[in-house]
């Protein structure tokens, strides 16, 4: 393609995995040379708050859009449940990379089959484990994958905690001293919405340039779940999971717990008219 393509990508070793993901994908798709522009995010300055009490919504990606929007970049590379429902103006998603594991995995620390503390900062994460495993205590965890992991086997903070298979699976940690791990069907745990799915995100006028090499069925069930966060107006402070296979649709919310939808194929074709049905039919709306 002659001109290299510039990726912005958080620092953080899954950020950057990530980020050689979309490298790849788009070198053998495309054709096209990619270098990597890392770039610090609020999220990443602020590793001691509670997302919960401050609020997450753009801190792990204002910045990687700002570069887009100086001209710093050609594309950005998020994890898609980081981003928040409204588009910037100027910016598009792209799409995503094919779909990986959307389970959660459950970090025990070694002997513990039956945890009484839970570190995690996700609401979604504590309500549903809440379900799971009676009179379980939560303490805030913060920190990379490696660093929650240590923290566990090392006795720190709690008996476990909740990660992201596809963030496990893409640093290639299958195994860590100290901890087992369990994953969590999400018939009983919920992903957030886009869990184990990579979203590119381009300047609105370069979408239909990179839109087609994508995966479109990815972005056929995204479009759905992001339509459903959108609509709930759901943020770090709701208690909200949402995942859609190809025909059913796996919900939680703190208002209404834990239910299913079954889908059609008009469903995915107007998702946010499908979102206001389905909401209604719940109760949510």
């Amino acid at each position: 393609m002659g001109k290299k393509l510039v990726l912005a990508t958080r620092k953080s070793p899954l950020a950057l995995a990530q980020a050689e993901l979309v490298a790849a994908y788009l070198r053998d798709r495309m054709g096209a040379e990619c270098e990597l522009l890392t770039v610090v995010t609020t999220g990443d300055q602020q590793a001691d708050w509670s997302l919960e009490e401050k609020g997450g919504k753009g801190l792990f990606t204002k910045e990687l859009e700002a570069a887009l929007l100086r001209g710093d970049a050609d594309l950005a590379v998020h994890s898609a449940k980081d981003l928040p429902g409204e588009a910037v103006t100027g910016l598009s998603t792209a799409g995503y990379l094919p779909r990986e594991d959307p389970r959660d995995m459950l970090v025990l620390r070694s002997g513990v089959t039956t945890p009484l503390t839970i570190a995690t900062g996700s609401p979604r994460r504590r309500h549903q484990a809440a379900m799971l495993f009676v009179n379980l205590e939560f303490v805030e965890i913060r920190g990379n994958v490696d660093t929650r992991l240590k923290k566990i086997a090392d006795r720190n903070v709690a008996d476990g905690t909740i990660l992201a298979a596809a963030g496990l699976k893409r640093l290639g940690i299958e195994s860590w001293p100290g901890v087992n791990f369990h994953p969590i069907g999400w018939e009983s745990m919920v992903p957030a919405v886009g869990q184990g799915a990579i979203a590119v995100q381009c300047r609105s006028a370069d979408e239909a340039r990179f839109g087609g090499v994508l995966d479109a069925a990815t972005a056929r069930g995204l479009s759905l779940e992001r339509a459903i966060q959108t609509a709930l107006g759901a943020g770090c402070h709701t208690a909200l999971g949402v995942y859609a296979t190809h025909d059913t649709l796996y919900l939680f919310h703190e208002d209404v717990g834990l239910r299913t939808v079954p889908l059609s194929n008009d469903d995915f074709a107007s998702p946010a008219e499908a979102a206001g049905r389905i909401l209604k039919r719940l109760g949510l709306r």
